[in-house]
């Protein structure tokens, strides 16, 4: 369904009992919300919880920044180094929270549990610090500060990485193939051994919208927001930290520093988990996080 929210068209899906606590699923950098696993998304909801997932502006079926330029991403870092406080992107994280804080807005949810992915553990940062009360209780999961001195991905995938950000307008063939280049190198060895199940999923998120410039002005939002470490000092909020043990794009330290940086957090490391949500461990996730939101 289409909603407004913060000022803007926002695709968005609602599960379960209306009347159930509220679950805001938050996805992260390029990726739709068709991945959120259903069996995910089932599993929180046949624990007593509304779900609602949503696209992020500039991907899926929310509103595209047409027109819009983003940086070079390389260039935008060098910048951000000397001048921190620069503004060089169409947007930043804090905008994309506030289409979150909107998106409860519309459906008339007063409180959520947010539960941010990647990217969206991100946003979930400034949700959690900038609005606070509007939010129940905060789960991050593979995602990051992104504060100076943390360990980055390894060089193969940041070398992927940034050719996507900084890719021209391709072909959905040529996209597709670099998605699952990328996709096999960040995940875990149950997702790596799934390649079919990928490439559907990819050729399903094609087929719903096929749009290369919108990364790139995510990415340049993620620059341009830089260290969220003050942020998560802020944040009062109950929180539970997820993270794969062999996550290679956004390493377990990064996971854990969320953690260190926001009172009484706790730190879940999940053995076996990439940079994905892989089948096996969705059962587990979903008893944690339920677990989680129950005890606020």
């Amino acid at each position: 369904m289409q909603i407004i929210a913060n000022g803007i068209n926002i695709e968005a899906e609602d599960h379960g009992n209306p009347a159930h606590p509220a679950i805001l699923l938050v996805m992260g950098y390029t990726a739709q919300l068709i991945y959120w696993p259903m069996d995910f998304v089932n599993g929180l909801v046949e624990q007593g919880f509304r779900v609602i997932t949503f696209d992020n502006r500039d991907v899926g079926l929310s509103y595209k920044f047409d027109g819009v330029s983003a940086p070079n991403p390389i260039r935008q870092m060098i910048a951000k180094r000397f001048f921190p406080k620069r503004q060089m992107a169409p947007y930043n994280l804090g905008d994309m929270a506030r289409d979150a804080v909107g998106v409860l807005d519309a459906l008339k949810i007063d409180r959520a549990h947010i539960v941010g992915a990647s990217m969206g553990g991100m946003i979930g940062q400034l949700i959690a610090a900038d609005h606070p009360d509007r939010v129940l209780s905060f789960t991050p999961v593979m995602s990051s500060t992104n504060a100076p001195g943390l360990p980055g991905a390894k060089a193969e995938v940041r070398k992927v990485l940034l050719q996507t950000a900084r890719a021209r307008t391709r072909t959905p063939d040529e996209a597709l193939e670099l998605g699952l280049a990328f996709s096999s190198l960040i995940a875990s060895e149950e997702g790596r051994n799934r390649p079919d199940e990928r490439r559907a999923m990819m050729q399903l998120a094609q087929e719903r919208a096929f749009y290369p410039p919108g990364p790139k002005r995510q990415m340049a939002a993620i620059i341009d927001t830089g260290n969220l470490r003050p942020v998560a000092n802020r944040i009062p909020v109950p929180t539970m930290v997820i993270h794969g043990a062999d996550d290679p794009l956004i390493p377990p330290a990064c996971g854990r520093d969320i953690a260190a940086n926001i009172r009484d957090a706790r730190f879940e490391l999940v053995e076996g988990m990439g940079h994905d949500l892989p089948p096996s461990k969705l059962p587990a996730m979903v008893d944690l996080i339920a677990d989680h939101c129950r005890s606020v």
